[in-house]
C-alpha cells in the first residue's frame, strides 16, 4: 500500500475529475473524497482490498474503485449505465495509471442487472431511489446475487428497507458508518448552494 495515511489517499482522490453535467434521473450525486477515502481505507484495514477483484457498481467518476486500486486491489470492474460518467472514470484511471502501479480494470457500459462477472465483493453508491423508484433495490439485488460481501451507501432514512432486503437475501449487517453527504446546487430545483443529507455505508455479509 503506497499511502501512509487516509488523509494522503483523500488528497489524491480529491484531484479526480467530476461529472460536469450530472443526470437528475440517475441521481448522480458524487461521493466526496473524504467519505470515499474513509470507506476504502476501512476496507483495507479489514484486509479486504489487497489482491481482491471488486465491482464498483454505478461507478460514476470511479472514486471508490480507483481508491481500491490505489490500496492494492487486483482488479476492479467499473460499471455504469451512463457513457459520459464511464468516460470520465476512464480518464481518471488513465491519469492515476501514469503515476502509480495499479491493478487491472474493465470498464462496462451497462445496466447493473446485466453484470455477469466473477468478483470477490461489490462496492456501490447507487441511486437513492428518489427519482426512479426501486433503483437502489436493483443494485442490492444484483450485488447479493453475485457476492457474499457488499458495501453500499443509502440514505439513512431508508434503513428499514436496507435491513429488510438484507434479511430477505440471507445477509447480515456487520458495519454501519454514518455521514452527512453534501449535495451542491447542481440542479435548477436546488434552493441552497449546499444541502446535507444523512447517509450511511452498510457492510453486509452472507
Amino acid at each position: 500500500m503506497s499511502f501512509r495515511s487516509k488523509k494522503e489517499l483523500e488528497l489524491e482522490l480529491s484531484k479526480l475529475k467530476s461529472i460536469e453535467t450530472p443526470s437528475v434521473k440517475l441521481e448522480q450525486y458524487p461521493t466526496p473524497a473524504h467519505i470515499a477515502a474513509e470507506w476504502v481505507w476501512n476496507m483495507a484495514m479489514k484486509r479486504e482490498v489487497a489482491g481482491r477483484v471488486i465491482l464498483d457498481a454505478g461507478c460514476g467518476n470511479g472514486i471508490l474503485g480507483l481508491g481500491l486500486l490505489l490500496l492494492g486491489a487486483k482488479k476492479v470492474y467499473f460499471l455504469d449505465a451512463d457513457k459520459v460518467a464511464l468516460d470520465i472514470c476512464m480518464q481518471n484511471y488513465n491519469s492515476l495509471a501514469e503515476e502509480y502501479e495499479i491493478g487491472e480494470v474493465q470498464f462496462i457500459h451497462s445496466d447493473i442487472s446485466l453484470f455477469d462477472g466473477e468478483v470477490d465483493m461489490v462496492v456501490e453508491n447507487p441511486p437513492f431511489g428518489t427519482k426512479e423508484e426501486h433503483a437502489d433495490k436493483r443494485f442490492l439485488e444484483k450485488a447479493f446475487s453475485v457476492v457474499k460481501i457488499v458495501y453500499s451507501m443509502h440514505k439513512s432514512s431508508t434503513a428499514s428497507f436496507v435491513e429488510a432486503i438484507c434479511k430477505d437475501f440471507g445477509f447480515k449487517i456487520t458495519e454501519l458508518w454514518q455521514y452527512e453527504l453534501p449535495i451542491k446546487a447542481t440542479f435548477k430545483f436546488h434552493e441552497k448552494s449546499v444541502k446535507f443529507i444523512d447517509v450511511a455505508v452498510w457492510r453486509m455479509e452472507k
